[in-house]
């Protein structure tokens, strides 16, 4: 055999069991740890077989309450970000007066450590000394106030538009460099046919940017599914019992109180239900995309 073909044939073999130790059997490794007693109470592991799982579905504590706020979240950011980023995709591929920095004051707040404005809107936040409620009073809309972060009516919603905040302009770039890629041929064709803005987005710009969309959907349930910093620094999965617990908040307090087996049987059902979700999106986005 040739030596120039066989030296491709080794990289590729040693980047396959590079994948395998280093990502593959890892969670592998995990999957099976979920189906023993583990814990930091006892040295010894025991094969328990489902009872993790059956602890995870009983329903005696607030597990499906976790799985339920996890899924939430990932399906409102998801949704909210891309469509407030599509709009301020579209409006800042105009030509508009200092389009950089109107791009630029929009990106920022993703380029923040997610810890750090956590911290900031949690004090923005609070009830009594924050500046959205001394605002409100100031200018004569008290009854507006709210008790955002402390109150089991208002903290789920409060740390979602938090995270919305936060992450859309990193989705706007990705769909401005999407739009930007369309060729303005296709623009020209249409405005011969007599097509107006709406006929141009929905006939030109919105099937050619579904592959962005797919992108950007996966990017946004991947992180969904995994969010811990900012529902830690805001509210720490309060107030009250689960009201805005997470997937990743709950598993950490289960590893800090040595719980590691259940903790562990957590993130496997959650890394199911993840490939399902994001198998399926793909296909839904990808279904009627048009390819340039």
């Amino acid at each position: 055999m040739n030596k120039n073909k066989v030296y491709p044939l080794y990289f590729a073999a040693g980047a396959l069991i590079i994948y395998f130790v280093l990502f593959f059997l890892p969670g592998i490794i995990g999957i099976g740890y979920s189906f023993t007693d583990w814990s930091a109470y006892s040295d010894k592991l025991h094969y328990v077989g489902f009872e993790n799982f059956k602890t995870v579905f009983s329903g005696d504590e607030d597990y499906m309450k976790v799985i339920e706020n996890t899924l939430i979240f990932t399906f409102v950011t998801t949704v909210l970000k891309n469509v407030i980023g599509l709009i301020l995709a579209l409006l800042l591929t105009k030509n508009i007066k200092f389009l950089n920095a109107h791009r630029s004051i929009v990106f920022m707040p993703s380029i923040l450590s997610t810890l750090i404005i956590g911290m900031i809107f949690k004090s923005i936040l609070d009830p009594k000394s924050g500046l959205l409620n001394t605002f409100l009073r100031t200018v004569g809309l008290g009854m507006l106030a709210q008790k955002w972060l402390v109150s089991t009516e208002y903290a789920f919603a409060s740390v979602m538009a938090v995270d919305i905040w936060r992450g859309v302009g990193y989705i706007m770039t990705i769909l401005i460099a999407g739009i930007l890629s369309i060729s303005p041929e296709y623009y020209e064709a249409a405005s011969i046919d007599g097509a107006g803005e709406w006929d141009k987005f929905r006939y030109v710009t919105f099937p050619l940017i579904l592959p962005t969309l797919a992108t950007t959907t996966v990017l946004n349930v991947i992180y969904g599914m995994k969010v811990f910093d900012m529902v830690y620094a805001l509210t720490n999965g309060g107030p009250g019992k689960a009201t805005t617990e997470v997937l990743y908040t709950e598993v950490f307090k289960k590893f800090g109180t040595g719980q590691y087996a259940v903790g562990t049987a957590l993130s496997s059902v959650m890394f199911i239900i993840m490939i399902f979700v994001g198998t399926h999106m793909i296909k839904v986005m990808t279904k009627n995309e048009v390819v340039e």
